[in-house]
């Protein structure tokens, strides 16, 4: 193993240690692991071989990549060797630098909004991304997305692993940088949808009135509707609108209903 590589492999815990929550869960056995291994194993001989498409599986137990496959060599200029035994390090070392600061964020959020929910819902959340990897060798850039859902929730609701379907976009994104996005299914089945650019805070604090009208403004209606349903004037309607429109820190409607789809109120 050449020096290059082993001062790569002294990376351990440099980024691990943005994970350090994620392992002090207090994890329960699982008592279908074996058997979702064995279907991980599947699926990569049924989906893995094909261009640009890359599996993953994190081990948040033990903060290491528990399952790969792809061309991963070929696309990182990592060897598979560095994979199998520094697994996470090598994952992080070969994103862009700039990307870093808002993946190591995002995971954060992810944490903190998993753990917010329900059973039920944790079995609903999934996330997306897109990122840049770096060549080791070459240098060469290129832009992945990635679709996550945890593949293992112990019975205490822990997040023990989860699961990466990466593909290669031949033609980069419109974001700049790192971009998320996360989703889970409420128990009334309706889906809320966060992302990167969604207000920093999921807490939005709206009047009585303003709630009645933002239910209104959900279900299709204009402000003459609203006004003729809550027996107020158009005026007073337009008033509300533009409170929530400040409280959501929205431009114009368009943006203001986006918002309100992925908030539960």
């Amino acid at each position: 193993m050449n020096k290059v590589l082993l001062k790569d492999l002294r990376k351990q815990n440099k980024y691990t240690q943005f994970f350090q929550e994620w392992k002090e869960q207090e994890f329960q056995d699982h008592p279908e692991e074996d058997r979702k291994m064995e279907q991980l194993e599947q699926l990569s001989q049924n989906i893995g071989m094909q261009e640009g498409l890359t599996i993953a599986c994190f081990d948040y137990r033990k903060l290491n990549l528990a399952f790969f496959t792809g061309n991963v060599e070929e696309l990182t200029g990592y060897p598979a060797d560095m994979f199998r035994s520094q697994g996470m390090e090598t994952s992080f070392a070969m994103i862009h630098p700039e990307d870093r600061e808002e993946l190591f964020r995002f995971q954060k959020i992810v944490f903190d909004s998993f753990h917010q929910l329900t059973l039920a819902e944790k079995h609903t959340f999934e996330f997306s991304y897109t990122t840049r990897w770096v060549h080791r060798k070459t240098n060469e850039i290129s832009w992945m997305l990635g679709k996550v859902r945890p593949y293992l929730i112990d019975s205490a609701g822990n997040f023990a692993m989860d699961l990466h379907i990466i593909v290669q976009l031949h033609t980069p994104p419109k974001s700049v940088g790192y971009d998320w996005n996360y989703s889970y299914q409420k128990v009334d089945e309706s889906r809320v949808f966060v992302s990167k650019n969604s207000p920093n805070s999921r807490v939005v604090s709206l009047t009585k009135k303003e709630k009645e009208i933002v239910k209104l403004i959900l279900d299709g209606k204009e402000s003459k509707e609203v006004a003729a349903h809550l027996n107020i004037s158009v005026n007073t309607v337009g008033t509300h609108r533009k409170n929530i429109l400040k409280k959501l820190n929205a431009r114009n409607l368009g943006e203001m209903v986006k918002i309100l789809s992925s908030y539960p109120f």
